[in-house]
């Protein structure tokens, strides 16, 4: 028997009714793997459970705790999916087109995770902003971020970005490391405790199998070497899935993402910008727009140097983006009550013509 304790389950009352707890470890298009009391198992949603999914967030992913009904002839059957205490998500345009609207929705990488360690290399891939998005979108998932700063070997005087990212995350954990030499290794200890839970976050080439095998004492994860005149990689991992250090210690690990676009990331935006928001209450007025009002706080600070051009420049630019995503899924949701009406008058109306 395992002790669902030991994989973060914090529920103390029993489920009723035959079915049991359990924990999303891997996922394959329509079916699950699932770590119960029982040992792992494979599981496939009920069919209840996906008529009554409207959105994918009401989907498991990875790392997500579901009541499920164990079946000795075949899968498992998963009937629920228990509150989440975190979740990193991101904007998925699908390219479907919903009353001529191209729809966007919420794809949930991970769930469940008390850190997300966000690697970026520090090698000719290196790139500040980046990490200021992941940061963003970090602050919104409810979790801890740690940006994790890798092949630090390569870097030689690394410093320099080191500092650039401290001040890009303040408050945020930045640490530097080696695979190859072991550097740094060992202030991931802090972090990696028994019953806690860490995703592994950034793009491809980053490290991110490289750390995850050097963590498990074996290899576990395919490592392809990066494109030498970029320092860009190349997908390794295709699927998410939940690893159990020999700490005792989760990581859930992630496939590269060439992009992310941010996702209901308000809380996120603010969290990472407050010296940004601090400003608004120091303005004269309090409708400023922060273009040419007298006595806006944000323009002197602008002029001064105290905020830099490039930072106001990426929170407008996040505000913008956040506000164009959540605009259109509303916009989607409208279009899709209005057909819906449509529809339901249109068979209203052949019943009334009927003899």
């Amino acid at each position: 028997m395992i002790d669902l304790k030991q994989y973060g389950y914090g529920e103390s009352a029993a489920p009723a009714d035959g079915l049991e707890p359990g924990r999303v470890t891997e996922q394959h298009r329509d079916h699950y793997r699932i770590v119960c009391a029982h040992g792992e198992t494979q599981a496939v949603l009920k069919g209840a459970f996906i008529h009554g999914a409207r959105l994918r967030d009401d989907l498991p992913c990875v790392g997500d705790f579901v009541l499920l009904r164990r079946n000795e002839n075949g899968p498992a059957l998963i009937e629920s999916l228990l509150p989440r205490r975190s979740k990193f998500s991101r904007a998925d345009f699908y390219g479907q087109a919903v009353g001529h609207v191209k729809a966007n929705r919420e794809q949930i990488v991970a769930a469940n995770f008390d850190y997300a360690f966000i690697l970026t290399s520090l090698n000719l891939d290196f790139n500040v902003n980046r990490v200021e998005r992941y940061l963003t979108q970090t602050w919104q998932s409810g979790a801890q971020p740690v940006v994790l700063l890798t092949k630090a070997d390569l870097a030689g005087d690394f410093s320099a970005r080191f500092d650039a990212v401290c001040q890009a995350a303040p408050g945020v954990p930045v640490h530097a490391l080696s695979v190859r030499t072991g550097f740094g290794l060992d202030a991931l200890s802090e972090y990696l405790r028994p019953g806690k839970t860490a995703v592994f976050l950034g793009m491809s080439g980053v490290g991110k199998s490289s750390l995850l095998n050097a963590l498990m004492g074996r290899e576990v994860a395919t490592v392809k070497a990066v494109r030498e005149d970029d320092s860009r990689g190349r997908h390794t991992t295709t699927h998410r899935q939940l690893f159990m250090l020999p700490s005792g210690a989760m990581v859930i690990d992630t496939p590269g993402m060439r992009e992310l676009g941010l996702f209901d990331a308000d809380e996120g935006i603010s969290a990472g910008f407050t010296d940004v928001e601090e400003l608004f209450a120091r303005c004269r007025f309090s409708d400023c727009r922060h273009e040419t009002e007298p006595g806006c706080a944000v323009l002197a600070a602008l002029a001064e140097g105290s905020l830099p051009h490039e930072r106001w420049e990426r929170y407008v630019a996040y505000k913008r983006e956040n506000r164009y995503v959540n605009d259109r899924a509303g916009l989607i949701a409208e279009c899709k009550a209005f057909s819906k009406a449509i529809a339901k008058q249109n068979r209203k109306g052949k019943k009334m013509e009927e003899p």
